[in-house]
């Protein structure tokens, strides 16, 4: 299913679309281009696909106002690239709704293997029945993907649901952040903690009825998270 993904790659320069295009047809992608974050948006709002490549660095229209807009309109996977390797860069593109940062230069095999944990899902425990959870006006339905609030339908990405739904699934649990990032990014992964505090924190603020105080999505000091389906009444 992952080789046969819709992938849209947006970057300025013409050389580094066509190595890329190259790359991802050679593992079997479906490839479409963007010379800059306008055309990418109107790009998406033609036809939707699977994964947004994103360079950072563009004229115009910047990769973090792309990202931005973007999400704006899609829950399309994000991965952006950029030669900035900072903790900081990395976190602004995550707040922007990035699920996945490379730094350049990277290698094919790197970026490949980003592409498929941006479009994998976290596996569930194997004895987990899919079910509706319900906390106070909130409303999971792990078997349709979909988070329900007293507004209506609370909008979350695929990466964003992948980790709410692991949390869930291991209540009262205190998930190593090497073990989260594992689950839901992929075995590659463990040591990218300010994704969990960035996608955490996009959480909260589209579940907890107070993110300033989460009741749900609570964190372990220097550890990790545990989710407490009492929201704290228990």
């Amino acid at each position: 299913m992952q080789a046969r993904a819709n992938i849209l790659v947006v970057d300025d320069e013409r050389q580094i679309r066509r190595v890329v295009r190259v790359a991802l047809e050679e593992q079997g992608y479906a490839v479409s281009e963007a010379r800059s974050g306008e055309e990418a948006v109107e790009a998406l709002a033609r036809q939707p696909v699977d994964l947004v490549l994103l360079d950072m660095l563009m004229p115009v229209t910047g990769g973090m106002s792309a990202c931005r807009a973007i999400r704006a309109l899609s829950d399309v996977a994000i991965v952006v690239l950029s030669v900035r390797s900072s903790e900081k860069d990395k976190v602004e593109a995550l707040d922007a709704g990035a699920d996945d940062y490379v730094t350049k230069p990277f290698g094919e095999p790197e970026l490949m293997a980003r592409i498929r944990a941006a479009l994998r899902r976290a596996p569930l425990p194997a004895d987990t029945p899919r079910q509706l959870i319900t906390l106070g006006d909130l409303q999971i339905n792990l078997a349709a993907r979909t988070v329900t609030g007293p507004g209506g339908s609370v909008r979350l990405t695929p990466k964003e649901f992948d980790l709410l739904e692991y949390l869930v699934e291991n209540p009262n649990v205190t998930l190593l952040h090497s073990r989260l990032l594992q689950a839901v990014w992929g075995p590659d992964y463990g040591g990218e903690v300010e994704y969990l505090r960035v996608f955490v924190n996009r959480l909260r603020k589209k579940i907890e009825p107070d993110p300033a105080n989460p009741r749900y999505l609570l964190t372990e000091p220097w550890t990790g998270y545990r989710f407490d389906p009492t929201g704290g009444s228990a």
